[in-house]
């Protein structure tokens, strides 16, 4: 699996929201956030992306623990 990079913008909070991301070397603008909900540990991020597609972005941030992952795409 390619290793998922995040860039976000951070306005009055860190890492507010996804701007673009990569996998592996292929890079993908965020053209528009459809949705973004909050779970105890983890911010969630539905987004279309510059490829038509719509992924689903996991924010987790727990103690040291920053980390982002790919939960879901649909064409």
């Amino acid at each position: 699996m390619a290793q998922l990079r995040v860039e976000c913008y951070s306005g009055h909070k860190a890492d507010e929201r996804p701007l673009r991301f990569y996998l592996g070397e292929r890079c993908f603008e965020v053209e528009e956030v459809l949705d973004q909900w909050y779970g105890p540990e983890d911010t969630w991020f539905r987004v279309r992306a510059g490829d038509g597609g719509r992924y689903v972005l996991r924010h987790r941030q727990h103690g040291n623990e920053d980390t982002w992952s790919l939960e879901a795409f649909r064409r």
